[in-house]
């Protein structure tokens, strides 16, 4: 498979939350502002891509038995990076996100890419495959933080678009990410089935 290919899947073919349906927990409970949702997906690829690379060099000298633990341990060190990074950095974004960044240790995108791809293949692949579901990932998580801000409260990225007065509560609760997220489903799969 190309370099291009790998890089280029997971943003349009096979995008981790509009197609695979995959990582529904931070998609649904951190995209209550676009900004929310680039510093999850930002933090993701980064740990996408550094567990795919330390994966794809070390797969070959883990015995089987222990193949999934070890890359638990491995994600969860890249884990622990972001959130200690961010905590003494972006503080406000930290406290935004709160328990989804440690959550992203058990993140079937991240699990899922270093069992399916990162272990069979080279380093050079595997970090473009991280790349790519990482930014269709920040992609995603940034539309639809986007389509709630702006419902909910009248803001993208905290920049006023109309008087928040107007907004509509129901976007920035819980039941306002399942309106928005499956209407952004059916509205890519219609896109799909046209092309």
């Amino acid at each position: 498979m190309s370099n291009i290919s790998n890089l280029t899947r997971g943003l349009f073919k096979e995008n981790p939350t509009f197609v695979l349906l995959l990582g529904m927990c931070p998609t649904l409970g951190v995209t209550t502002s676009a900004i929310n949702g680039m510093g999850m997906g930002l933090a993701t690829a980064f740990v996408l891509v550094m567990a795919n690379l330390v994966i794809s060099l070390v797969a070959n000298i883990i015995p089987d038995k222990i193949r999934i633990p070890s890359f638990i341990v491995i994600i969860a060190a890249f884990v622990t990076i972001v959130d200690m990074c961010m905590a003494a950095y972006l503080p406000s974004l930290h406290e935004s996100l709160g328990l989804f960044i440690p959550l992203i240790v058990v993140n079937c995108i991240v699990l899922g890419r270093a069992e399916a791809f990162a272990s069979k293949n080279n380093a050079w692949a595997s970090v473009l495959d991280g790349l790519g579901m990482g930014l269709g990932f920040t992609m995603s998580l940034t539309i639809l933080g986007s389509i709630r801000e702006i419902l909910g409260s009248g803001k993208i990225f905290n920049s006023a678009i109309y008087n928040e007065h107007y907004g509509m509560i129901v976007f920035v609760l819980a039941p306002g990410a399942f309106l928005a997220l499956g209407y952004l489903i059916a509205f890519i799969n219609h896109l799909r089935k046209t092309n």
